[in-house]
């Protein structure tokens, strides 16, 4: 089996061409090539297949093989992948997801696609939709206690859950590894949840680190920063377009309020190709 590893800011999956390929058993094999001592390496497994309702799918599975709704950094990815090896011509696609179709815009210098712009969609803050559960219909600046800290979050899915939490405190600084887990598996997140710990630097930059249900901590995630970017302009920390500083760099978010759409900016990059 042919495959591609790619990253976004770091966020890097093992991509496999399913036109050409056939993967049987996906959430096992992502558990064994994203062992980053006995595999390839990576936070999950992203598959990219033909469909009736867009130009290509993307089907994505975590490092632990649970299958993942959305990834931002992922679907940017895609885009290259297909624009970069000859499977598309067009600088405007559709990828349909489990989290529904996406559209992007691909900025591209010297026959490679540099940097993908993507409609995400609307976020949504009904708690049911995240879900997280709750008293209220959405779960805005609420408290919430993890072990034994209490946090303010907000939640939002988009495409996929996400819990928000503003804090004063360098998130460089923060021992994720033991606070991320408890946060996931918190009982108020019937399905998991990504958190996202993230800095106000000021109304145009957020500082964020994540933590991803199914992957631990990962160097960027694309819904996250768009989790975190709405979160901040619903919470008046932010204004409509911000820089979301992550550690494997930067993405631009412009959530369009009028329009109600979120558009994620940022570029993808090809690591190597292999043979297993």
């Amino acid at each position: 089996m042919k495959f591609t590893k790619m990253n976004g800011l770091g966020n890097d999956y093992i991509y496999v061409n399913c036109l050409k390929e056939s993967v049987s058993d996906p959430s096992g094999l992502a558990v064994k090539l994203s062992d980053r001592h006995f595999g390839i390496g990576a936070d999950g497994l992203i598959l990219i297949k033909p469909s009736e309702s867009a130009d290509f799918e993307m089907d994505m599975y975590n490092a632990d093989g649970s299958r993942g709704m959305m990834c931002g950094n992922g679907i940017r990815c895609v885009a290259k992948y297909v624009y970069d090896k000859g499977l598309t011509d067009k600088t405007s696609i559709s990828i349909d997801t489990q989290a529904g179709v996406k559209y992007l815009d691909l900025t591209v210098e010297n026959g490679k696609a540099v940097l993908i712009r993507v409609n995400m969609g609307a976020p949504s803050f009904l708690a049911e939709q995240v879900p997280v559960i709750a008293d209220t219909k959405e779960v805005i600046a609420a408290p919430l206690t993890v072990g034994g800290e209490k946090y303010q979050i907000t939640c939002v899915s988009m495409g996929n859950p996400h819990c928000v939490t503003f804090i004063k405190e360098d998130v460089r600084e923060l021992d994720l590894k033991e606070i991320g887990p408890l946060f996931e598996r918190h009982k108020s997140f019937p399905d998991r949840i990504n958190t996202e710990f993230v800095n106000v630097i000021d109304r145009k930059t957020l500082r964020m680190r994540v933590w991803e249900r199914g992957s631990g901590e990962t160097l960027a995630c694309g819904t996250g920063a768009c989790a975190a970017a709405v979160a901040a302009i619903c919470n008046r920390l932010a204004e409509e377009e911000v820089t979301v500083q992550l550690l494997g760099g930067d993405l631009q978010i412009h959530w369009d309020k009028k329009a109600d759409i979120v558009y994620m900016t940022g570029p993808a990059e090809i690591v190597f190709d292999g043979e297993i």
